[in-house]
């Protein structure tokens, strides 16, 4: 048998037909015991008592009157004796009745024998015996009444209903995991219930959204990789293009092999990040001077903004000492610089501005472009989250590089966040700095704005 359903019905059926006849079987023993202790004893015990009584006082007539009233109410047939086994009613010599006494010291207990046609029971004296003979076929359970089947009927529907309300939740579980299996993943169980299956198809919604979510992401992996080496790739296109018209090639070569090098540092850095996931012990530690790592991100992205004949405008007027891993922080804040010059509009200029608050500094970065609708703004760091569906080679979107950099932040105990400046979007990344010696926390001369020689 497979089914939980019947399992489970066959199981509360079982084990309430034990009941019932359990409850049955010690009401017959103790009914039809003929001990002093049962209720059937103690009745014997009494009429056996008041028969004696009426028969010394009244004769025959007394105790016709008591047995008739015994019958009547029992309907069993009911004599009584003397020592000798005479009928003291009617005079007739009974003496077969007095062997049924002898021969229960060598009957089986009840239930485990079958019911005796004789029950006997002696006066306080010895004088006289009372003997009730059975003339139904079965004495055991004499005293069920119809309205018992009413009863047993409803258990059995109880149990039905109850084994119902457990496994028709694992049913309809079992079809939504099939519709799952077979790539609709759209399928979700029902969740109104607040035990335990409910808790099993809660977790098994979750699972489904995440393994939605994955699949999704996997089919637009390739998309966002593609979108994340596209700026690599246009910058060399940008250097190589210079080189062949321009003066200085020797430097522009060296800025197209840096680019190259760049590309080949993406692809290792996504792996990177995530490696450092899944096991921070294999993050770099070392001593990372903020302020000049923003001062090389702002040399390198000259290139880019000059395409777009925007200015990058850098305020960093301290030293910012950091303890992290330098690769995975330059990839953070150059995906968020990278960015902000995708979106600023022609001629105009991208700020940022380094700042240290007490144990912490602070990268603001803002473009002066269309910014992000409000309702995009808490999503825009989200793994594989566009806020242009449509990608296009003019705007690019914000997909994966937003989102390593927010992992690379948050690997360093950061937060990266961004809102709508009006115009444009800025973008803070905050970051835990170290304790830094006298000697680096000097002021330095705050930069002008920088634009492309």
């Amino acid at each position: 048998m497979r089914s939980l359903f019947a399992k489970t019905l066959l199981w509360f059926l079982a084990t309430t037909a034990v009941a019932i006849t359990g409850i049955l079987l010690t009401t017959a023993l103790t009914f039809t015991s003929t001990e002093s202790r049962g209720p059937f004893g103690t009745l014997l015990t009494a009429q056996v008592e008041e028969a004696k009584v009426a028969y010394e006082s009244g004769g025959r007539p007394a105790l016709a009157s008591i047995l008739s009233k015994f019958q009547q109410a029992t309907n069993i047939h009911v004599v009584f004796t003397d020592a000798k086994g005479t009928d003291l009613l009617t005079g007739q010599p009974r003496p077969e009745l007095l062997r049924v006494p002898r021969r229960d010291r060598w009957r089986l207990p009840f239930p485990f024998r079958r019911p005796r046609a004789v029950i006997a029971r002696r006066d306080s004296s010895g004088q006289y015996w009372l003997f009730l003979i059975n003339q139904r076929e079965n004495w055991t359970f004499f005293f069920l009444q119809p309205q018992h089947l009413w009863i047993i009927g409803l258990v059995v529907l109880l149990c039905y209903a109850f084994a119902y309300h457990l496994t028709s939740p694992v049913r309809r579980l079992r079809a939504v995991v099939d519709c799952f299996g077979h790539g609709d993943f759209s399928a979700r169980a029902a969740t109104n219930r607040r035990d335990e299956l409910g808790q099993l198809a809660t977790s098994f919604n979750q699972m489904a959204d995440r393994i939605q979510t994955l699949l999704a992401a996997e089919r637009r992996l390739l998309l966002d990789i593609s979108h994340e080496l596209r700026s690599p790739l246009a910058r060399l296109g940008v250097a190589i293009e210079l080189a062949r018209s321009g003066e200085d090639r020797e430097h522009l070569l060296d800025r197209i092999q840096k680019e190259a090098d760049r590309l080949n540092e993406l692809v290792g850095e996504l792996l990177q990040v995530t490696r450092v996931e899944g096991d921070p012990s294999k993050q770099k530690m070392e001593t990372v001077r903020l302020d000049e790592l923003l001062g090389d991100l702002v040399y390198d992205s000259l290139l880019e903004a000059k395409a777009k004949d925007c200015n990058l405008l850098l305020k960093a007027p301290d030293a910012v000492m950091l303890t992290g891993d330098e690769e995975l922080i330059r990839r953070a804040l150059e995906n968020v610089l990278r960015n902000a010059i995708r979106y600023a509009p022609v001629a105009s200029s991208v700020d940022v501005e380094l700042s240290r608050t007490g144990t912490t500094a602070q990268v603001s970065i803002r473009d002066y472009g269309p910014g992000v609708p409000d309702e995009s703004l808490p999503r825009i760091f989200d793994p594989f989250y566009r806020v242009d569906t449509d990608r296009n080679r003019a705007s690019g979107g914000l997909g994966l590089g937003l989102a390593i950099a927010r992992r690379s932040v948050e690997l360093h105990k950061g937060r990266l966040t961004a809102q709508n400046a009006h115009p444009g979007l800025l973008v803070t990344i905050d970051f835990p700095v170290a304790a830094a010696p006298a000697m680096e926390t000097a002021k330095i001369p705050t930069p002008t704005p920088v634009s492309a020689p």
